[in-house]
């Protein structure tokens, strides 16, 4: 009876190579989800509509009264409004509007939440007392939050971004901070504190690598939820100017006459859908690749 040793359990060298070729990559797990796939070339594409387009458009502000209201077709692709507008001129130059709105006030809270999360999950005593900040941002609705900004400092562009960025900073800080807090106790990082590393070192050696992940999820969602708040302060009259084209300006200039030309919402109200819909649908790929539970079952 032969007796199996341990060396015979143990795997060889060809077998570990095939193991190795055998695991999938970040770009194969990527192919295994198709909503990384849609997602990612349905957002190239507007990207690419929004960058180009408006070489090849109208003047999305220039009047004409002789053609107001003219439907779909017969003066214009997508028709025009009340004061004879070409309205897709005008959603083409405000997908510009709706992308650097969601993608400025993704990086920028992402970056701010980052830096305040790591504080607060890393230094005990700064932990009280930036999550009360948190607390209390949280405890606004961020459409009321974002109103009254716009409504103090005046309606730009810059002011858009910075009264929409201000109420999505507190959900990055509680992501991180979250992170944070499971990654310190870990031996790696105690020995590192034990080996007199310095503090900057620990958390961008150490602890940041960990936040990466969640945190590239978190930016397609806040981008997303961006371009939505922009597009209902416009609806409501307090987001960006009436004399720059907007989804959501459009929509509210549209309202009066949704009853005999619908098409002046309609058009701008699926842009601004397929456009959110595409970024949701990348970070739900993105998220199921980067969670190491859902990517070691698949």
């Amino acid at each position: 009876m032969a007796i199996e040793t341990d060396q015979q359990l143990l795997p060889s060298a060809d077998d570990t190579a095939a193991m190795v070729r055998d695991e999938p990559g970040l770009f194969a797990l990527a192919l295994r989800h198709p909503s990384i796939i849609i997602g990612g070339a349905l957002l190239i594409v507007i990207v690419l509509i929004a960058i180009i387009g408006p070489w090849f458009t109208l003047d999305p502000v220039a009047l004409n009264p002789i053609n107001r209201l003219k439907v779909p077709g017969e003066n214009g692709w997508f028709g025009t409004d009340y004061l004879g507008r070409d309205v897709f001129a005008r959603v083409i130059h405000g997908s510009q509007i709706s992308l650097v709105v969601g993608l400025a006030v993704a990086a920028c809270a992402v970056a701010l939440g980052l830096v305040t999360g790591l504080l607060a999950g890393y230094i005990r005593l700064l932990d009280a007392i930036i999550m009360r900040i948190m607390d209390g941002l949280m405890a606004i609705p961020g459409i009321l939050l974002a109103i009254a900004l716009i409504s103090l400092s005046g309606a730009t562009l810059f002011t858009v971004v910075i009264a929409i960025m201000i109420p999505e900073i507190p959900r990055v800080v509680r992501l991180v901070r979250a992170v944070v807090l499971s990654v310190r106790e870990e031996p790696y990082v105690e020995a590192a504190i034990a080996a007199g590393t310095k503090l900057p070192l620990i958390l961008t050696r150490h602890i940041l690598p960990n936040t990466i992940a969640p945190l590239i999820v978190q930016a397609t969602y806040i981008c997303a939820s961006a371009m939505l708040t922009e597009a209902i302060l416009g609806f409501l009259g307090a987001g960006i100017p009436p004399e720059i084209p907007s989804w959501g300006n459009i929509m509210a200039e549209g309202r009066t006459y949704f009853q005999i030309s619908p098409w002046i919402i309609f058009y701008p109200g699926i842009a601004l859908a397929v456009t959110v819909l595409a970024v949701n649908t990348l970070g739900d790929g993105l998220r199921d690749t980067l969670d190491p539970r859902i990517a070691r079952k698949m």
